[in-house]
């Protein structure tokens, strides 16, 4: 029988959530406010030592006259609102009938249960079991409205891993507004962190980026519609030295696809406020007598031995228990896209002139990309008229298929539902569908506009049109892109006091949309896209179990982007392809041997003109794909250690383990040559130092061998070079 994880003190009013190796603990002060005590390394059983200090500070106000010690601004807080004597960024505001915006939330209530509860139309991590986790209800309510917060706290068996969210409940007969509903909140009472997060832009997607923190507020955040490009919703606050291997690191990352704020605010007394939710720029919420708002879901992931065990803890959780559906455990195909080997410009022969030289050399599925549809010559018209182009395509997706079909591959189809052509058939019928602002223009980008899916007559449109090309039992495969941001949010179906909404109401639709489309084909592999990874979230994982990770397929400007990417998300979640050279988008000519490695370390795939390769080209992406098949169960569902750091110089090395510790690959990436240079030895992570593992060569070394000193890397010649090794437990 598993033993509770929460555990509820009434003496001293504290709630001790317990991981793995690690407490969270919550306190009911003295006035029904709700203190955070600790968030770190386990404690069993709490006997004080955190106690919330109190002293006099100037110009800190003081809910209780009486005591001028006592006063939010200097409390460590658990969910703190606006406007009653707290100062620093609030967790949650909101405005009441008179135009105030004062709150003061005061503890109510508690229940443990076993379980996870399901979010109401968002996505969240989930259990198959009772048992597999337990869960924290906490209820605060204003002490002037009938208006409550309540907090969810949901602790994993056997990990250091909290799901947690908020539900606003308006039980009065007024109309509220929500102006912020962050989605957790954290208040550290020291400085000593450092702030990493993942940003960058189009083709250069997730650099990491870590900086020492001090007095002062730092956000990092989208405004654009999307979780972007720019920055992604995952944040960590790391003790300063922290490493892949050693020291305290926090993270957050947040289950929504739209706009998300996570802020770090230090204040005058060193203490750190953290949270993160959807981002209140641009952002109300009415919420009617009796209504419920519900947050997305911000998963916390806490390590006491550095990045790369709270990487692996997030990777397990998300590979598990956020990716779902009879997809979710089966190896992800090795496939061809035809994208930069034909752009627009392809026919039916043109297709299967590539599949052809595909099937013999083990690929396994050919997507069709863009321009398949109306009359998608270029990127100027058709999007929203999801109708076959029979003058590229005779046959049809049916005959396609099929064709495909008897060459031994599957077939795959890129679409963009969230998009409309102001040159279609759709957009001149219902010119009011996009998002747009009456007497504004119509700004563009990729020459699109957006749908609004925020209204339910366009999501309904879009679940008929998507599932009319489904229906076809021949689809195992569809790319779902969206390629540009929102500009003139606005929603001709709202009423003016309801613009603020568009940008949430958007993602709800979407939301429901792949809802309806994913449980309907659940035959079909989704994978996600916007203009490559402005959109690599774990909203967007919850429906489609990979991404198209960056349009940048250069296999050097892949090793930071994957590698970033990884602090997060697991290798099975990211779709990396070899693509010709010169590279499109950096123009870099790389190896085709370093561009395997590299696609390797996600789910493989090809995105170039087989027709155009000589014979030796193709007798090594042979192998490449033999290699890989072989090491893929490994790759796709092993724990990942990064041995090299890519950001650091000119070198990069990763490995993975697999779940049964059996057996291992390591990839070796080495960007630049130079003279004499020195020999290097890859010390290896996560092997059994008692186990002795053998190579495909048939040499044999022990575990501890390979990670006290290395595998010795062969001499590479050359820029853009790589290696990889294959690794089989073996009896000692």
């Amino acid at each position: 029988m598993l033993t509770s994880m929460i555990h509820y003190d009434p003496l001293n009013r504290v709630f001790n959530i317990r991981g793995a190796r690690s407490s969270y603990l919550i306190q009911i002060l003295r006035g029904g406010y709700l203190a955070h005590l600790h968030w770190g390394a386990k404690v069993q059983t709490y006997h004080g030592g955190a106690a919330v200090r109190f002293a006099d500070r100037a110009f800190s106000p003081n809910p209780d006259a009486e005591d001028r010690t006592f006063s939010l601004d200097t409390i460590p807080q658990e969910y703190p609102a606006y406007g009653h004597t707290d100062f620093r960024a609030p967790a949650v505001q909101l405005e009441w009938p008179d135009g105030s915006r004062i709150t003061d939330f005061r503890y109510e209530s508690h229940r443990i249960f076993a379980g996870k509860p399901a979010l109401a139309g968002l996505p969240a991590t989930y259990v198959e079991a009772d048992e597999e986790a337990e869960t924290l209800e906490i209820t605060l309510r204003d002490t002037l409205y009938p208006v409550a917060v309540v907090l969810n706290y949901t602790v994993f068996h056997g990990s250091d891993i909290l799901a947690r969210s908020v539900r606003i409940v308006n039980n009065s007969d007024a109309t509220v507004r929500i102006l912020k509903a962050a989605s957790l909140n954290v208040d550290f009472r020291d400085d000593q962190f450092e702030l990493l997060h993942l940003s960058g832009t189009w083709g250069r997607e997730r650099q990491v980026i870590r900086k020492k923190i001090a007095a002062g507020v730092y956000a990092v955040e989208s405004r654009r519609g999307a979780s972007s490009h720019q920055h992604n919703p995952f944040i960590a606050l790391l003790r300063p030295g922290a490493t892949e291997t050693a020291g305290e690191v926090y993270a957050v990352n947040l289950v929504y696809s739209g706009n998300f704020l996570a802020q770090v605010e230090v204040d005058g007394f060193s203490s750190t406020r953290l949270n993160i939710g959807i981002n209140p720029f641009e952002f109300t919420w009415q919420l009617n007598p009796g209504a419920s708002f519900q947050t997305p879901e911000a998963v916390m992931a806490y390590s006491p031995t550095g990045l790369g065990d709270l990487s692996r803890s997030l990777h397990r959780l998300y590979r598990r228990r956020l990716c779902r559906g009879p997809l979710r455990d089966q190896e992800r195909p090795i496939l061809i896209n035809n994208w930069e080997a034909t752009y627009f410009d392809f026919d039916a022969e043109t297709i299967m002139g590539i599949a052809q030289s595909a099937s013999p050399l083990g690929i396994e599925l050919l997507v069709l990309d863009d321009g398949w549809f109306g009359k998608r010559n270029d990127d100027h018209s058709s999007l929203g008229d999801w109708k076959v182009n029979l003058d590229k395509l005779p046959q049809g997706l049916e005959g396609l298929a099929a064709k495909v079909k008897n060459l031994g591959m599957k077939f795959g189809l890129w679409v963009e539902p969230e998009m409309v052509s102001p040159d279609s058939d759709l957009y001149r019928s219902h010119p009011d569908w996009c998002l747009h602002v009456p007497g504004r223009k119509r700004s563009e980008s990729r020459n699109q506009l957006i749908l609004d899916y925020s209204r339910t007559e366009v999501q309904d449109y879009i679940i008929a049109e998507m599932s009319a090309i489904l229906d076809n039992p021949s689809i195992s495969y569809i790319k779902w892109d969206m390629n540009r941001n929102m500009t003139e949010a606005g929603s001709a179906a709202l009423p003016a006091g309801q613009q603020k909404e568009v940008f949430h109401r958007y993602i709800l639709g979407l939301y429901r949309v792949l809802e309806t489309i994913v449980t309907r084909y659940p035959h079909v592999l989704f994978e996600s896209c916007s203009g490559g990874g402005g959109r690599f979230d774990p909203g967007m994982l919850y429906y489609m179990p990979q991404t198209w990770t960056s349009d940048n397929t250069d296999a050097v400007a892949r090793l930071k982007i994957q590698q970033g990417t990884s602090l997060a998300y697991p290798a099975i979640s990211m779709g990396s392809h070899v693509s010709a050279v010169p590279n499109h988008q950096v123009h870099r000519s790389t190896s085709l041997a370093m561009r395997g490695h590299v696609a390797m370390a996600g789910n493989l795939g090809y995105e170039l003109d087989l027709r155009q390769l000589t014979s030796e080209e193709k007798a090594e992406m042979t192998e490449q794909i033999r290699f890989y098949r072989q090491i893929r169960p490994i790759v796709q569902f092993g724990d990942l250690y990064r041995l090299k750091d890519a950001f650091a110089g000119n070198e990069a090395a990763w490995m993975y383990v697999s779940e049964d510790g059996l057996a291992a690959v390591a990839f070796y990436y080495r960007v630049l040559g130079q003279a004499q240079e020195p020999f290097v030895n890859l010390r290896l992570q996560g092997l059994d130092p008692a186990a002795s593992y053998q190579t495909d060569d048939g040499v044999v070394y022990g575990g501890d061998e390979l990670m006290a000193f290395g595998l010795p890397v062969p001499v590479l010649v050359g820029d853009f070079q790589s290696w990889a090794v294959h690794l089989k437990r073996i009896a000692r």
